[in-house]
């Protein structure tokens, strides 16, 4: 059997990380964690002490170990695509290829889009955040991704693509943003929220998150 372990930042800040750690435990495949505080006020440093786990200097990263090898992965949709292909029991993606082809769309968009929503909706998973004066873009971009979910949810549902996805793993940091700031929310979104919310990984992450606000580290 495999062995895996899942390298992971502070968990109240790091969308990435969450990624990473919600593709895991889909899988339902048993894996070690190991925390790394991340230190936003000393990037360099913080770049130098990650390299210790992936060249890129950045989490999340995951390490297997498996039949007298073993691979790093970064990138939490690397992450994503290689447990997919090595999980395919714990579907991942959608079995149907149409409906496997606009999940992967959605992932992509998420992946590569939405800069002003990170820079002005920063990921604060256990706290309420008063909402900021969003520029046009950021304003813009917020209703790109409820155009999106809504477009999905109405064909599909109850997640993006039905069964939950990669789709809604990478949209899963959005969610805790959109509550975090109070966005507006259709009855359809604030239902769908609430179910990314109520599943049992996204609980333990925030009880982990609550810890680190507790502890000073967050």
């Amino acid at each position: 059997m495999a062995k895996y372990t899942l390298i992971v930042g502070t968990k109240d800040l790091s969308s990435w990380s969450l990624r990473g750690y919600l593709a895991m435990r889909t899988t339902g495949a048993p894996f070690e964690e190991v925390f790394y505080r991340l230190d936003r006020t000393h990037p360099p440093r913080q770049a130098e002490e990650l390299k210790q786990y992936s060249p890129a200097a950045k989490v999340p990263v995951l390490k297997i170990e498996d039949g007298g090898r073993t691979l790093t992965v970064w990138d939490s949709l690397a992450i994503c695509e290689t447990l997919a292909e090595r999980h395919p029991e714990a579907h991942l993606w959608p079995q149907d290829p149409f409906l496997r082809a606009q999940a992967r769309s959605y992932a992509a968009e998420m992946h590569s889009s939405f800069p002003d929503v990170r820079d002005q909706l920063a990921m604060d998973f256990a706290r309420t955040q008063t909402m900021p004066t969003l520029r046009p873009a950021t304003a813009a971009q917020i209703a790109r991704i409820r155009e999106a979910w809504s477009t999905a949810l109405a064909a599909h549902g109850p997640f993006l693509f039905g069964a939950f996805s990669i789709a809604d793993i990478m949209y899963a940091p959005v969610v805790s943003r959109f509550l975090t700031y109070g966005v507006d929310l259709t009855p359809m979104l604030a239902d769908y929220c609430a179910r990314i919310m109520a599943l049992p990984a996204m609980k333990d992450w925030r009880k982990a998150a609550e810890a680190e606000i507790a502890a000073g580290i967050a």
